[in-house]
């Protein structure tokens, strides 16, 4: 009935006003971060129900969503003020434009939660049914006064969102993966999974464009960090960006991508798609769940063996959890050089133990020091990043594989971030270190003709 609200695409960045250092003043919001006086009063009074009913009974909405936003305004701005004065309404001028603005942003946008949207400071809105709404500013999470009329109200914003990228969520399948028009990820769990009412959880990002030089500005990874990352892309290597949830290992793949070749032919793979390549050689492909009857899902793994028959320079997978890591490594092991991914990790070595674990889960045969081999020759470099307790992201080592020792991967660190233990403040000290090692892909380099490039830039 209600559509979602059509934001224009932006390249996503990596959250700058996050990241932004402390002399950097943070942008203001383009909405008022706390809602009127007696908000929850009003989205849940008697008069909200009767002038939302007397709306939706007098208008044609089909006709009304094909409109905008501004252009339906004057149209229920009327019907309110004439529902006030024939019901008698005991309300105030301030509260019925609430009113009027509640009705719009539910069939417009997506309900309470249109405002943080529409913040710029805001990356993350975690809804925990109607009444807590939760937002991250600068890397800080806060409890918002926004709340839902109720759970009804959660659950249908939930499904209209799914209903947009042609996805269900309700009682038979609770838990759902989506994306909003802007390429914002969303996360829909509904009860009874959910046991506190509807839970949404929106991955937003900053509408400016994000570079290596702006994360070098705000301290995310030191200028020499990013003449050897650009330099890794030019020779084609390929790379897996490591870190925890909300870190920014998604953003970050982004900003690698920018250096990509704009010749080259490449194929991004996602379980909702959120990448937002610049080259104009791209082809999306995103997973598609199982429908009602348990028929028709294509999983990551299809498309990661189909992407090898279309002829990719390099392959992009959004995030590896599963078999489909057998298939990536195959892929970066068979000319698909420059390929990237990112995983769930703690350090690089875990990334590592982690890739082992799902290559077995496809190939459960494999002797472990055959998998070793493969990641060995496969993968390049590991970026780890971390969301610090400053909430500044910070890729914190840069690591190469080094080759096979026995059966046991060698990695050395080319740039590792060291902070200061005795400054524990509320903002973390430290500084970007070289190791000053020659890296092993300096052969590579030669190739490319950027040796001499990439051992100045490694200079301590």
């Amino acid at each position: 009935m209600f559509g979602v609200k059509k934001h224009i695409p932006q390249p996503l960045p990596f959250a700058d006003t996050e990241t932004a250092q402390p002399t950097a003043p943070a942008p203001a919001p383009v909405q008022p971060r706390t809602p009127p006086d007696g908000y929850e009063t009003v989205i849940r009074s008697d008069n909200f129900k009767k002038i939302r009913a007397v709306v939706f009974a007098s208008m044609n909405m089909s006709a009304a969503l094909m409109k905008t936003r501004d252009q339906v305004r004057a149209g229920i701005e009327e019907i309110a003020a004439d529902a006030v004065a024939r019901e008698q309404l005991h309300i105030t001028p301030s509260e019925q434009a609430q009113i009027v603005g509640e009705i719009l942003n539910d069939m417009f946008g997506v309900g309470p939660i249109e405002p943080l949207l529409a913040d710029d400071a805001v990356t993350d809105i975690l809804v925990n049914g109607p009444d807590q709404v939760y937002a991250e500013r600068h890397g800080r999470l806060e409890l918002t006064p926004l709340k839902f009329r109720d759970n009804a109200h959660v659950t249908n914003v939930a499904q209209r969102i799914a209903a947009a990228v042609g996805r269900r969520v309700d009682e038979s399948s609770p838990m759902v993966d989506a994306r909003l028009a802007d390429g914002s990820r969303v996360n829909v769990v509904l009860p009874p999974i959910a046991l506190r009412g509807a839970s949404i959880s929106i991955r937003k990002f900053s509408r400016r464009n994000i570079t290596f030089a702006r994360m070098a500005q705000q301290g995310n990874m030191s200028p020499e960090m990013v003449r050897v990352l650009k330099i890794a892309g030019a020779c084609r290597l390929n790379i897996i960006i490591s870190g925890g949830t909300g870190s920014g290992k998604t953003t970050l793949l982004n900003a690698l991508s920018h250096h990509i070749d704009e010749h080259e032919r490449v194929v991004t793979i996602e379980d909702a798609a959120e990448l937002q390549l610049q080259q104009p050689h791209v082809v999306s492909l995103e997973t598609r769940p199982e429908n009602s009857e348990g028929l028709g899902a294509v999983t990551q793994r299809d498309l990661v063996r189909n992407a090898l028959r279309m002829r990719p320079d390099r392959i992009i997978l959004g995030e590896t959890r599963g078999p489909e890591a057998f298939d990536v490594l195959q892929a970066m092991n068979t000319g698909h050089d420059g390929s990237m991914t990112t995983i769930h990790a703690n350090t690089p070595r875990d990334a590592i133990t982690r890739l082992e674990s799902m290559v077995m889960m496809a190939n459960g045969n494999l002797p472990l020091t055959a998998i070793r081999r493969q990641i060995a020759s496969a993968v390049h470099l590991i970026l780890q990043i971390e969301r610090m307790r400053d909430g500044v992201r910070r890729v914190t080592r840069v690591t190469e594989l080094a080759g096979m020792e026995g059966d046991v991967i060698i990695t050395q660190d080319l740039f590792a971030f060291r902070y200061d233990a005795s400054a524990y403040q509320e903002d973390v000290k430290g500084t970007f270190e070289s190791s000053s090692l020659r890296p092993v892909f300096a052969t590579r380099a030669a190739y490319y003709g950027l040796e001499t490039a990439l051992m100045e830039a490694l200079r301590p």
